[in-house]
């Protein structure tokens, strides 16, 4: 089996050094700078990365820029000093994992087996802080939305932040699988979200819904 290329994105040296610990024979290590280095990967057709948050100009994670921007990415954001504000925060931009920057080369490598197989990457105390959050800060129908969906789109926008599959939806609704897919990717669309997750982290007002659909550049 060939390496997968992931692109590491820091401007610290050291961190590099710690970095290119990753096992060779797993994973095909490139070096970047920035965020331009990371929209480059995209357009090479790579997917896999991992971004330092101490880089310089990076935006805010509530910046909503962040989602056009992580689109087709699996992301996993590394912290020097990680916290479930930041980690909350980076998921809900369309990060697919949250770390410890300094985490061994093993449980890094884990993280990106993880997130490029579809999944997500974080801690217990953040998944715990998760759930409070969705307990605590759930919203009226029409405020987390902006008002653009229709209300068959938040009706199944809802079902799917609270887990249902796309099968259990289908029949709680009356509608075939299909129609929940084609729901879904007009929900996705307008409301500017890569996954489940965000729309979850969305639904439930941990995040906003993106105003705009600028690109990053560093």
């Amino acid at each position: 089996m060939k390496p997968v290329p992931v692109l590491l994105i820091t401007h610290d040296d050291l961190l590099w050094q710690h970095w290119r610990a990753l096992d060779s024979t797993r994973w095909l290590a490139a070096r970047g700078r920035g965020l331009a280095d990371l929209q480059r990967w995209r357009e090479q057709g790579r997917t896999l990365a991992v971004l330092d948050t101490d880089v310089p100009r990076l935006p805010s994670w509530q910046d909503p820029s962040w989602g056009p921007a992580l689109a087709g990415l699996h992301l996993v954001a590394a912290s020097p000093s990680p916290n479930d504000e930041q980690g909350t925060q980076a998921l809900g931009a369309g990060a697919h994992g949250y770390c410890h920057s300094y985490a061994p080369a093993a449980a890094l490598s884990q993280a990106l087996e993880v997130v490029l197989s579809g999944g997500i990457w974080m801690g217990r105390s953040l998944v715990a802080r998760l759930l409070k959050l969705v307990t605590e800060r759930a919203q009226d129908s029409h405020s987390w939305d902006n008002g653009l969906l229709t209300e068959r789109e938040i009706t199944v926008a809802r079902y799917a932040a609270s887990g249902q599959a796309n099968a259990q939806i289908a029949e709680a609704l009356g509608i075939t699988e299909r129609t929940v897919k084609a729901h879904l990717s007009a929900v996705f669309e307008k409301l500017g979200v890569s996954d489940r997750l965000q729309l979850a982290l969305l639904v439930h007002g941990i995040s906003a819904p993106a105003d705009t659909r600028s690109k990053i550049t560093s």
